[in-house]
């Protein structure tokens, strides 16, 4: 019996391990270019999944970036602290249910992340508008 409980602490333990969260820091990534933007922290918030931009790397940003295409009480708040990404929920391996915000264009859209199969440290955001959708691929820092 002992050796059962064994196996079994050790199987839940290996589970976990691989199971690899969200959370963390993550680097934008600009599409055209393939240079680092930003830095945006995912964390967890009353069982649902923020982010919110942590630093802005892009050289040609002003030295206090702000939303200036966004609308109502965003219009013009400052990128850095700005939560993009709002109120995901896990389903199986994906983080669904949410909507993240472009500050480059003020614009929100559904979104879903789920972690790359063949790597845990990239990260794959995808933005909706109906069925059209662009992905990108975020890197843990």
């Amino acid at each position: 019996m002992k050796y059962f409980v064994t196996i079994i602490l050790v199987v839940i333990a290996f589970a976990k391990a691989s199971s690899q969260d969200i959370t963390g820091t993550w680097e934008t990534i600009d599409d055209d270019t393939g240079e680092v933007m930003s830095h945006v922290e995912i964390y967890k918030r009353d069982g649902k999944v923020y982010g919110k931009v942590i630093k802005v790397l892009d050289k040609s940003a002003p030295e206090v970036p702000l939303c200036v295409e966004c609308d109502g009480s965003l219009k013009n708040a400052p990128i850095i602290g700005l939560e993009i990404i709002q109120g995901l929920e896990k389903k199986g391996t994906e983080y669904k249910n949410g909507t993240i915000l472009d500050p480059e264009n003020g614009k929100s859209y559904t979104c879903k992340l789920w972690l790359a199969a063949d790597n845990k440290d990239v990260l794959m955001v995808r933005g909706y508008v109906a069925f059209f959708y662009r992905t990108q691929s975020w890197k843990r820092l």
